[in-house]
């Protein structure tokens, strides 16, 4: 490799000047150190002086040569001024070089550079935006300056009481969940906070004075370490003229503390959050690994920004003002804004770009102490702080949007987001939820629409995992092995495709290959998936119309009859008025059918199906009976 030893330093311009401080050092002859030495003192040249070649003053004025780089050939190990043999190419990127008679001597020698150093794939923390196209530098407050020359609109969202958000809001609402709802009263959510008189101090002490946290300055968005929650609540209580930074908490969770005994999730929460209801209960709690997401209290004094971001796993979050306020800044997560949202994220981009200025539209929301807000799946968000808060809150997957969770997964891992601050156990979630759906659906269990839509984008990752296991390099095998969780899934592979195949069949009758399934999920602007329907002409589709389907074949019945019996007969009861919607409870009862005293005579049609269906097992028979009656039931 060519040596050079940069500013060189030359205290005489007489080669016996430099000959003689060569040789008091000439210990220093490694090659190693001879890249350290910055002055012409510990010199160790080829010859009986270290003047260059090539120059064509050997007089040379002192002081033009005060700073001076040199280079060794790497054959005849002689040095030289750059500036006389390097043709005005810049010495840093030189990796061998040799001289012009070493060069003519041995053609077969060739001068080489350096490959361009890579670039940082490794995410950026300190925002710039351009110094906020005005400047300022180093100033907690010069989010709020920029905002002054943004366009930012008001935002529509729908308020609702806390009795509205419910299951049947969710099934029978094709729009629930798909923007941020704003609750500006607490009655009727079902949630449980602290009492009133609760303050900072009092969460120290709760979850553990001693409890580390991670604390960000507001003015670099960096964190700051070596804070426990004890100097955390000394800061936060100190007066404002004393605080020498803005700092902000957003990311103490407090599961299984003494503070988690005193709060409850809102109900539609604990309705729809995966780990409620699908990780094994016996595997939550103390001294067990599981998604911990469910608690979090932030803290956050007046001043405090923290920049865009969704949350991991595009989760939705539920957000309590306990005390304070709080100024969100929303954009949607539709196709095109979420790929500007990729481009921007862990890039130079976000140091020189406000990313408000990259997209369609950014709405404002307010929240005051005792709101509470709803962030559905997906929604990019920053948040301001208007004054010392004091937030409750978590974060929750759920069934009703599993394609746009996926969705921002994929930007965390092609943006390079570390997995620390990913959603924990995510993939082995996943194959409880696939896992407890399965079943479901082989017990005849109805789901919404929008949960099967979501159930067949889970059912594709799923497949997806397998494939990897099958198909995939030994470390990606090893890592989808290890996210299986045994306890519950036996064999992964049967498991994803058959959930497949059952989602498909309960959505539209159709089932697909794994080519198809790379086909079938296209991502949309809501996150929802797009799905044709199979003609007879698909291969999947024989001439008999029956359905073929690969990697999973249901189990098969070795004999079945049928057999339909129909019959009219005349009975009483009374018909139902149309100005009374509580007639279906009436009909439910088998009771009420049956009396025959009172009512209007009708006319029933009534039709028995009866199928019989048996195979062999390895150790015996097994029989279904399967009975179905269908009554019309019409008034003259």
């Amino acid at each position: 490799m060519g040596r050079r030893r940069p500013t060189r330093a030359v205290r005489s311009s007489s080669c016996a000047s430099r000959e003689a401080s060569a040789t008091a050092s000439s210990s220093h002859d490694s090659l190693e150190v001879e890249d350290r030495i910055s002055t012409s003192e510990g010199f160790q040249g080829r010859s009986d002086t270290d003047c260059c070649p090539a120059c064509n003053n050997q007089n040379e004025d002192v002081q033009a040569a005060k700073k001076e780089d040199w280079v060794r050939c790497d054959s005849c190990k002689t040095w030289f001024h750059w500036r006389c043999v390097g043709e005005g190419g810049k010495l840093e990127y030189v990796d061998k070089w040799y001289c012009i008679p070493c060069l003519s001597a041995n053609p077969s020698r060739v001068i080489t550079l350096k490959p361009p150093a890579r670039k940082s794939l490794r995410k950026r923390v300190e925002q710039d935006y351009a110094s906020l196209d005005a400047g300022i530098h180093r100033d907690p407050n010069k989010w709020q300056q920029m905002l002054k020359q943004k366009v930012i609109k008001v935002d529509s969202f729908r308020r609702m009481d806390g009795f509205g958000l419910s299951l049947d809001w969710l099934s029978n609402d094709d729009t629930a969940m798909t923007e941020p709802v704003i609750i500006e009263d607490p009655d009727g959510l079902g949630m449980k906070m602290p009492n009133k008189g609760l303050t900072v101090s009092d969460v120290a002490n709760l979850v553990g004075p001693e409890t580390a946290v991670e604390v960000m300055d507001v003015a670099t968005q960096s964190n700051i370490s070596g804070y426990n929650l004890a100097k955390w609540a000394e800061y936060y209580n100190s007066s404002t003229t004393s605080r020498d930074k803005v700092l902000n908490v957003i990311s103490l969770e407090i599961s299984n503390t003494r503070l988690a005994e005193k709060i409850i999730p809102p109900r539609i929460v604990r309705d729809l959050d995966w780990v409620e209801l699908f990780w094994p209960s016996n595997k939550k709690g103390k001294g067990h690994l599981y998604p911990k997401v469910q608690l979090y209290c932030l803290m956050g004094v007046a001043g405090a920004w923290t920049d865009w971001h969704i949350d991991f796993a595009g989760s939705s979050v539920y957000y309590h003002i306990f005390r304070g306020s709080k100024v969100f800044y929303f954009i949607r997560p539709t196709s095109s804004n979420l790929a500007a949202y990729e481009r921007w994220s862990g890039t130079d981009l976000q140091n020189q770009a406000w990313l408000g200025d990259m997209v369609d539209e950014v709405f404002k929301v307010e929240l005051q102490e005792g709101h509470t807000m709803i962030i559905p799946t997906g929604w990019i968000h920053a948040v301001h702080t208007p004054t010392d808060s004091l937030v409750f809150g978590g974060n929750f997957l759920h069934s009703y949007d599993v394609a746009m969770q996926l969705r921002i997964r994929d930007i965390e891992i092609s943006t390079h987001v570390p997995k620390k601050f990913r959603f924990p156990f995510f993939v082995k979630l996943c194959w409880y939820v696939g896992e407890k759906c399965l079943r479901s659906l082989k017990a005849k269990e109805e789901f919404p629409s929008r949960v099967l839509d979501s159930l067949d984008a889970l059912s594709v990752f799923l497949v997806s995992e397998v494939r990897s296991i099958e198909r995939g390099a030994e470390h990606a095998k090893k890592d989808a092995k290890d996210q299986i969780p045994a306890d519950r899934v036996k064999d992964g592979s049967a498991l994803a495709r058959e959930l497949r195949w059952r989602v498909r069949l309960a959505i539209d009758g159709t089932t697909g290959d794994e080519d198809e399934s790379r086909r079938r999920i296209k991502f949309l602007a809501n996150g929802r998936s797009s799905k044709r329907k199979r003609s007879s002409a698909d291969p999947l589709v024989d001439s008999n119309q029956e359905l073929k389907f690969r990697n999973f074949k249901p189990k098969t019945w070795d004999h079945e009859s049928k057999r339909v019996e129909s019959k009219f007969a005349s009975s009483n009861a009374e018909k139902p008025s149309s100005e009374n919607d509580e007639w279906a409870g009436a009909w439910m009862d088998d009771g009420f059918l049956q009396s025959d005293e009172g009512g209007d005579q009708a006319t029933v049609d009534r039709t028995h199906e009866y199928v019989v269906r048996v195979r062999r097992l390895e150790d015996g028979i097994e029989r279904q009976r399967v009975e179905r009656v269908t009554e019309v039931w019409r008034w003259s």
